[in-house]
């Protein structure tokens, strides 16, 4: 599958291993992808999502161990501050106590389950919009359509499937 991926979408790949190796994590993660691709690829500025605006919103997920604003807002209805306990676990653990997970050396990181579905996703809907490159496009479209934290944080800037899908059409149309 790797051989499929243009130049670009192996950067990107890549730097969710540096990602994930500067935040200290053992795993690379969807979130990893989705940051390296924010940092990488134009597609998101296209659908008018700065990248130094995504790079906010998912430091501030990390921060919260990969709470959501939707997750948070939802427990906020159950009367629980989520900013508050982070604020508390940070205050006995130090600051960004829940977003590293294991302290990890350098080298290689393995790709969680939920990374391998985002690139295998991505590579399926290449092929089902007649691509024979996998583009930063269908990784993005991976993203929008599992379910997951990368997900939640895309749609609450207003990128979901269908948008990203609608841009892939236009872009394969031309």
């Amino acid at each position: 599958m790797f051989e499929r991926f243009t130049t670009e979408l192996r950067e990107v790949v890549m730097g969710a291993q540096r990602v994930a190796s500067e935040e200290a994590s053992a795993n690379v993660d969807p979130l990893h992808l989705l940051t390296s691709l924010a940092q990488r690829a134009g597609v998101l500025t296209t659908l008018g999502c700065p990248a130094d605006e995504l790079a906010d919103d998912l430091r501030r997920v990390r921060r919260r161990g990969g709470m959501s604003d939707a997750d948070v807002e939802a427990l906020s209805g159950f009367g629980i501050d989520v900013e508050h306990i982070v604020a508390r676990v940070e205050q006995t653990h130090g600051p960004g106590a829940l977003a590293g997970g294991q302290r990890a050396g350098r080298g290689h990181r393995p790709f969680t389950q939920d990374a391998k579905k985002v690139l295998e996703k991505s590579l399926r809907e290449a092929v089902e919009v007649g691509s024979k490159r996998i583009e930063g496009e269908h990784l993005l479209l991976a993203l929008t359509a599992l379910p997951g934290v990368a997900a939640d944080v895309l749609a609450q800037r207003g990128i979901d499937y269908l948008a990203v899908r609608r841009l892939v059409e236009q872009r394969e149309a031309s």
